[in-house]
């Protein structure tokens, strides 16, 4: 999927690699849930320290609940509201523009009793862990929009979710050193981020269209996924704009370097530790999500 090879504009990091998605397709819960996977672990040597993402559109009839408990562990979990709300009896009022960051870690059940409300739009990412805090103990945090610190500049206000765009920093909720920033530009608009030379990144759009810069630049889409260069010296990523408003998501994460395998709910290093989670499972020796909220 992502080549390496590329040429880089001076002091710019540019995107190696531009994949047009898929139409949303029929999702889990059945009819009204559709979703897009944006992407998928079975290409983490590529996308770490990401696993997977998925955008889900959900539009179900009032008063209608969706889901049922399941585990995790092993790896983190960042859920991003782009629309609508949703009443989880474990996670509590999730809004447009809010955050849940869950390090399931030694294991934890989710309940994902949802009930959304009007049409909802979130994206679901996972990460790795960093293998010193895999298994470290379950929490949870719940970051609404008004808590979030914002850079603001002409025709630029981008919700710093996790680490630092210009002046403007925001706490850490993981153990993995990650940046996530919703970025929104007015027509032609130019947005500059600094990412650490040891952060992987990509750009997923959700309204319009932007231009990255680079050698050459390369113009991305709502429908689109641009992968950022990783390997150079470059730590600025330029972005420009359309003729309308834009608004991109901004994820770059620290490459952990560390092979994982996967089964289902669980991540980890060998087979020997899902076997682990499993059994831990299985005894009902995992916390709810709702007892890390106390």
């Amino acid at each position: 999927m992502i080549s390496r090879e590329s040429v880089r504009a001076e002091g710019v990091r540019g995107l190696v690699d531009v994949v047009t998605l898929p139409a949303p397709t029929q999702g889990f819960i059945g009819q009204g849930h559709t979703a897009i996977h944006v992407m998928e672990g079975r290409l983490f040597a590529q996308t770490d320290p990401f696993i997977m993402l998925a955008d889900d559109r959900v539009d179900l009839p009032p008063g209608t609940r969706a889901g049922g408990p399941h585990p995790h562990a092993g790896f983190e979990i960042v859920t991003f509201a782009v629309e609508g709300e949703a009443r989880d009896r474990d996670e509590g009022l999730l809004r447009a523009g809010d955050v849940l960051w869950m390090t399931a870690g030694s294991g934890v059940v989710h309940n994902e009793d949802v009930e959304p409300v009007g049409k909802l739009r979130i994206l679901q990412l996972w990460m790795t862990l960093p293998s010193r805090s895999r298994w470290a103990p379950p929490r949870f945090a719940h970051m609404p929009l008004d808590q979030v610190p914002v850079r603001r500049e002409t025709g630029i206000e981008a919700h710093v979710y996790s680490g630092t765009s210009g002046a403007v920093s925001a706490p850490s909720h993981t153990y993995l050193p990650i940046t996530l920033i919703d970025v929104r530009l007015e027509p032609g608009a130019v947005f500059e981020q600094e990412l650490s030379a040891s952060f992987n990144g990509f750009l997923y759009p959700i309204d319009g269209e932007i231009v990255v810069a680079g050698t050459p630049p390369q113009r991305l889409v709502t429908g689109q996924i641009g992968w950022l260069e990783f390997g150079g010296p470059a730590t600025t990523v330029r972005l420009t704009a359309g003729t309308s408003r834009s608004r991109v998501m901004v994820y770059a994460g620290e490459r952990q370097n560390v092979p994982i395998v996967a089964h289902g709910p669980f991540v980890g290093e060998t087979r020997a530790d899902l076997a682990r989670v499993s059994r831990a499972y299985a005894e009902g020796r995992m916390p709810r999500v709702s007892e890390l909220r106390r």
